[in-house]
């Protein structure tokens, strides 16, 4: 029986696990919202399927992946399809991926995945219920991926470093959790093949540093001299950046 994932929002953690599945003789389909990204997918051996635009192929699926974030009026795949998805009993695995925003500021402290709850910005709040969503409408074993921030080719201390746009920016009690994008695709594969019911995982490299150390150290390793240290209330931030700070925890 050829396996078969349904990959909507398909993107930089979802191809991860695409790369693979792929030499296992999975078929992978995943869904995009451009053509020019399309063309991208079948390039690296992934069906592409233009949504929203085109109906989701539930009957082809033997396995679901969603990365799309929830907005202002919930989760978007379960609001166009929520009622298909949860009458899709032939599924045997389903995917969401979450982010560690669900548990809001914790000062600095450890938390895992009995920690309560407490998103302290909209997009965690947003989080919190597109999970609670997902687990009412999940036909088989639902498993939740708590997303670090994510890191890889491409992104990351080395390609800001590299491109000229890294800060060491310095909040005093500051620190990051991360999660490289191989790790990611790696422990995906772990959860579909795994046959655990329904689940909860923190996907974290288990050494949570305050970002400046990060770019010092990357820094060092590519043999450059590090950027000077910016305070956070100096520092050069959008505002979707200068949210991530007003919460840390280590995961």
């Amino acid at each position: 029986m050829t396996h078969t994932l349904l990959s909507i929002g398909h993107g930089y953690s979802a191809q991860a696990l695409a790369d693979l599945l792929l030499p296992l003789g999975w078929h992978v389909i995943g869904t995009t919202r451009s053509a020019e990204r399309a063309a991208e997918l079948a390039r690296a051996g992934v069906e592409p399927l233009i949504w929203p635009g085109h109906p989701l192929p539930l009957d082809r699926a033997t396995h679901l992946l969603t990365s799309v974030a929830p907005g202002d009026a919930g989760d978007p795949v379960l609001a166009a399809h929520g009622a298909e998805i949860a009458a899709a009993t032939h599924l045997d695995w389903v995917g969401y991926l979450s982010t560690i925003g669900v548990y809001g500021d914790h000062g600095g402290a450890w938390v895992d995945e009995d920690t309560a709850l407490s998103p302290g910005t909209s997009r965690g709040r947003a989080r919190v219920a597109a999970e609670a969503a997902w687990q009412d409408h999940a036909p088989t074993r639902l498993h939740i991926l708590r997303l670090a921030g994510i890191y890889g080719p491409g992104r990351g201390p080395f390609a800001k470093l590299r491109r000229g746009t890294a800060q060491r920016i310095v909040k005093p009690g500051q620190v990051f959790s991360r999660i490289h994008r191989d790790d990611i695709g790696a422990a995906l594969l772990a959860a579909l093949q795994s046959g655990q019911g329904h689940a909860v995982y923190n996907l974290c490299d288990d050494d949570p540093a305050p970002p400046q150390d990060v770019i010092a150290f990357a820094a060092d390793l590519l043999g450059m001299p590090p950027p000077p240290e910016v305070a956070f209330d100096d520092a050069d931030l959008s505002p979707m950046a200068r949210s991530f700070y007003s919460e840390s925890k280590r995961v």
